[in-house]
């Protein structure tokens, strides 16, 4: 649990790539979403941490998105995840967040229309939208749904100055949900 409070320390206070509020403000209003949806443990935990890819230092990056954050941000975060015994619901929930938002662009161009700039730049880093097999694959994964929720209140966590409990206040819950298997 140091290491991953050792990583909001030390990459918490950055922006949000071209939004107006800080990684952690984002991370702990996804939680505070995902809490007020009456999600469980995990998925909360998942919502707090789904960006964690891009506070995880430079060396595990696999590249940058021009100013936007790490490439491949979700499945680095996922696997550093798994590999600290998190549960592979929080893995997959982590790991997939970037391809609800392929899917959903494919799926309703209303919601490519309302995609915020910075999502904009980081889905042309991401693939764009998802192909029709694509689309159909990704449906059957057995975390969608909550992969879809996760996906929203990634979208709505970019509110300036809301707030949110801190950041010991989700860390309990992290610590709760570490080293437990599915």
């Amino acid at each position: 649990m140091e290491t991953i409070a050792n990583l909001f320390a030390q990459g918490g206070d950055d922006a949000y790539f071209g939004e107006p509020i800080t990684q952690l403000e984002h991370a702990l209003q996804c939680a505070q979403l995902a809490e007020e949806a009456g999600a469980d443990d995990d998925t909360i935990v998942a919502a707090f941490l789904h960006d964690i890819g891009h506070l995880l230092p430079p060396d595990l990056a696999g590249g940058y998105m021009d100013g936007y954050g790490t490439v491949d941000h979700e499945r680095l975060g996922a696997d550093y995840l798994r590999e600290r015994g998190f549960s592979e619901k929080v893995a997959q929930l982590i790991e997939n967040h970037v391809n609800a938002k392929r899917y959903l662009v494919y799926k309703n161009p209303a919601y490519f229309a309302r995609l915020s700039e910075a999502s904009l730049k980081t889905l042309e880093f991401q693939g764009g939208p998802m192909t029709a097999a694509e689309a159909m694959l990704f449906e059957t994964n057995p975390y969608f749904k909550g992969i879809l929720l996760m996906r929203t209140w990634d979208e709505q966590a970019k509110i300036p100055g809301l707030p949110t409990p801190g950041i010991d206040y989700y860390m309990a819950i992290v610590e709760r949900n570490a080293n437990r298997v599915d």
